[in-house]
């Protein structure tokens, strides 16, 4: 392990440590704060809130993942998951303070305490990025590392490597051939790397170069024995990056069955990484519960009467939908029609004779939707994700639609990328169904804890701003 990776290794560990502290020292220092100010304070120092408010911050800091390996190792993802954990505390501090009828609770306080929090986080940020220089420019702490070829992959990847403040990229050595003959590097005479060439390999020991990346065709991985051997009488590391950019779409990852099988796949899943499968799963079961205690407690009855009134029968239809991995599950709605032999079959349309008075509010409103948040409880369906349909659309829908069968690779969700961006509701062209899956796969593909809040959001603007297909 290099000194670099080392302090590295240490900063991710104290980062967490330092923030608690930080938290706890800041919000005592607000307790005292705040009667100079001429406010009085009463329970803010109580012993449930100290524990609560720890609490929401690692819970905050998990679903944004800032401590972990991915979200400490650059100082761009430290201060934006920094600044979501903190808007995250502060939105889930101030909904506990107030379903806890928490009256006598200073506001004031809540203003210091979030104003110092906010300086002291810059000031701790800032006194982080200070260390990281120091440690890697004064001390010369980053690893020097050079790149072998001139073929694409070899390109894109030291433009990678100088992006990256642990390494120092100290240039190329030799061209594509040398990777199979080094007994005679050559400069490498590409116009792309003109400015930066090391020579041979000796030369590249001698500049400080401790590891060479080299990008190799996988067939002729067994032709590199002899650089290995030079490589290694030169006390340097060589790491080999397949060349594969020229035969598979991009992107594509690479991980490992047991350490020893190469695994190459094409469709990048986010949600196949378990921790984050775990962080949203863990949002699912506390933003549900919230809904289901705070909202549902007392909205059930009140729609349930006025569904009993308009019309008989039962308050929730349930309707067996496709689901993750296209297992069927009972999905969960407010009854907004009247009982009839169609609802498995044939879609609402705009005007539907069969949508009762209250079923029109309802679906005008999405609060029709309101009890799925107990399949969202019970795990089969997510806050966020596409929208389930009935199995007989689904059968339709995947023999038409190229790769309609994608989106059920997730748990489907009560509101999702598609329907905040138009398009919810009927499908009455083929179009419509196309655009929807695009945009389900989007988010697949690039699913983020971020980005769950702002669908939630803006599904939100989108009930009080009213939408078209909302029928």
């Amino acid at each position: 392990m290099t000194s670099s990776t080392r302090y590295l290794y240490l900063l991710r560990y104290i980062l967490p440590v330092t923030d608690v502290i930080m938290l706890n020292l800041v919000y005592f220092l607000a307790y005292y704060l705040t009667p100079l100010l001429g406010k009085e304070v009463h329970g803010e120092i109580d012993r449930h809130h100290v524990v609560v408010y720890n609490l929401i911050w690692l819970f905050s800091t998990a679903i944004f993942g800032l401590y972990t390996s991915y979200g400490s190792r650059k100082l761009e993802r430290i201060y934006r998951g920094t600044y979501r954990s903190l808007v995250m505390h502060f939105v889930l501090y101030i909904s506990y303070l107030l379903f806890s009828a928490e009256d006598d609770f200073s506001r004031t306080f809540l203003i210091v305490f979030y104003l110092l929090l906010g300086i002291a986080f810059i000031l701790n940020r800032f006194t982080g990025t200070y260390i990281q220089y120091v440690i890697l420019n004064k001390f010369k702490a980053a690893k020097k590392v050079a790149v072998m070829g001139s073929n694409p992959t070899a390109l894109r990847l030291s433009q990678y490597i100088q992006k990256q403040r642990s390494l120092d990229f100290c240039g190329f050595v030799g061209d594509d051939e040398d990777i199979y003959d080094p007994d005679d590097v050559q400069d490498n005479d590409s116009d792309d790397v003109q400015d930066k060439v090391l020579g041979t390999l000796g030369e590249a020991a001698d500049s400080g170069v401790k590891e060479i990346y080299v990008a190799v065709a996988p067939h002729r991985m067994n032709d590199v024995t002899r650089l290995v051997a030079a490589a290694d009488h030169q006390c340097i590391r060589l790491k080999f990056i397949p060349d594969i950019g020229g035969t598979l779409a991009s992107p594509y990852t690479i991980s490992y069955m047991g350490g020893e099988f190469p695994i190459i796949t094409l469709r990048n899943e986010p949600l196949e990484i378990i921790g984050n499968r775990f962080k949203k799963r863990a949002f699912d079961l506390v933003f549900s519960s919230l809904v289901i205690i705070f909202v549902l407690s007392w909205l059930y009855p009140i729609i349930a009467i006025l569904i009993k009134i308009q019309s008989p029968g039962p308050v929730l239809f349930k309707q067996l939908r496709s689901g993750r991995n296209d297992e069927p599950f009972w999905c969960w709605k407010f009854r907004s029609m009247r009982v009839n032999n169609e609802s498995d079959k044939k879609q609402a349309t705009k005007d539907d004779d069969r949508i009762t008075k209250i079923g029109h509010f309802l679906r005008r409103t999405s609060l029709d939707e309101m009890p799925q948040f107990f399949n969202v409880f019970y795990g089969s369906m997510s806050v966020v994700g596409p929208r389930p349909h009935m199995l007989k659309h689904t059968e339709e829908y995947k023999k038409i639609i190229n790769q309609f069968m994608v989106r059920h690779f997730l748990k489907p969700g009560i509101t999702g990328w598609a329907q905040v961006n138009g398009f919810r509701g009927e499908t009455k062209e083929n179009g419509a169904m196309e655009n929807r899956v695009k945009f389900d796969i989007y988010y697949l593909e690039n699913w983020t804890s971020m980005l769950d809040i702002r669908i939630i959001f803006m599904t939100v603007i989108n009930v009080f701003r009213g939408e078209d297909n909302a029928y």
